[in-house]
């Protein structure tokens, strides 16, 4: 359908939580590349899913004796990709020296496992502001993969408005809109809408997770990366939402999130279990509503996007996603309704 842009490939990007990768392989996609992790030498690995030998994936194997095992002729390859073991090899001699499963470029941060695809891409791990920060309470949410486009997505969680139809009753109310101040700030690589409002959300969810709010804001950073972030009294952050859609091909991603809330506000656990809890029916929601849409981009041959009066950010979110740079600067604000 939607190619994806070289962009994902170069971007460092999470594929799995900590806590899923062991000794045990696990299977990943990314960019429509197959690839396995596994803890070898108590670090995380991540390599090419195939082994070089007969192309049999080895996420299917195992580890031992710390070496990775291929389940089809048993060759073991060592954590720099290279062949260590062939069994059944003459005693003496040695492996083949020039061949080797493909190695990613992978790191381990704040409870993540974040792989990047292309040798071309910036050597050193960048996160949003405040994922791991010390003074905060934090927790990731992972999820299998959704089907759909991770551009749409990302737009979905840039988008307000159809909080008011496709969570109704839950965050906005359809039928009693009300006044925000909506401002845009345009970088050369990235966006920030900032939305200001009188009073909270009407729905019972907001009330219920929420301490009055003043204003909230997205920030995109190109490729797949969005934080949300609500503030209340004087301005203070009450909950930021650093969210990764991370495309396994040009029809599905798979959504990870670090959830982050000030130290102090209650137990870290009760926090989360508060957040789940509330958050479940509306990603639900929510990935629904983004596989219908793929369902009607693939019946008509692509997305036909209009574009209309409250779409301020669609068009500098698809120049972003494709690499494309944006002149800097503010726009609005803009009175609306949601």
């Amino acid at each position: 359908m939607t190619p994806l842009p070289p962009s994902v490939a170069k971007a460092w990007l999470p594929v799995a939580l900590s806590r899923d990768v062991t000794g045990k392989p696990l299977a990943r996609k990314l960019a429509g590349t197959p690839i396995v992790l596994l803890r070898m030498d108590g670090r995380v690995r991540a390599f090419v899913d195939r082994c070089p030998h007969r192309n049999y994936p080895l996420s299917e194997g195992r580890l031992h004796n710390g070496l990775l095992e291929c389940p089809y002729h048993g060759w073991r390859f060592g954590a720099d990709g290279t062949v260590r073991e062939v069994p059944g090899q003459a005693e003496g001699e040695a492996p083949p020296a020039k061949i080797a499963c493909e190695v990613l470029a992978v790191e381990e941060r704040h409870g993540a496992v974040f792989v990047r695809l292309s040798p071309d891409g910036p050597a050193d791990l960048w996160l949003p502001p405040l994922i791991g920060d010390p003074g905060h309470d934090h927790f990731w949410w992972g999820h299998d993969s959704w089907r759909g486009r991770a551009i749409d997505a990302v737009e979905n969680v840039l988008d307000p408005y159809h909080t008011s139809f496709i969570h109704h009753g839950i965050i906005r109310d359809r039928d009693k809109r009300q006044r925000v101040e909506l401002t845009l700030h345009l970088y050369e690589d990235g966006l920030d809408a900032s939305y200001r409002q009188d009073k909270p959300d009407p729905a019972w969810m907001s009330r219920a997770l929420e301490p009055p709010r003043t204003r909230s804001a997205g920030r995109y950073y190109p490729p797949v990366t969005v934080q949300a972030r609500w503030y209340g009294k004087d301005d203070r952050l009450s909950l930021s939402v650093s969210a990764f859609f991370v495309p396994e091909g040009p029809d599905s991603f798979r959504p990870f999130a670090c959830f982050t809330t000030p130290k102090g506000r209650g137990p870290g656990w009760l926090k989360e279990q508060a957040i789940r809890l509330f958050l479940r029916p509306v990603i639900a929601q929510d990935r629904e509503a983004l596989a219908r849409q793929y369902d009607v981009i693939e019946q008509f041959g692509g997305p036909r996007f209009h574009q209309g009066p409250l779409d301020r950010v669609s068009t500098a979110v698809a120049r972003l996603y494709a690499g494309q740079s944006l002149t800097p600067g503010v726009e609005g604000p803009w009175e609306v309704r949601l």
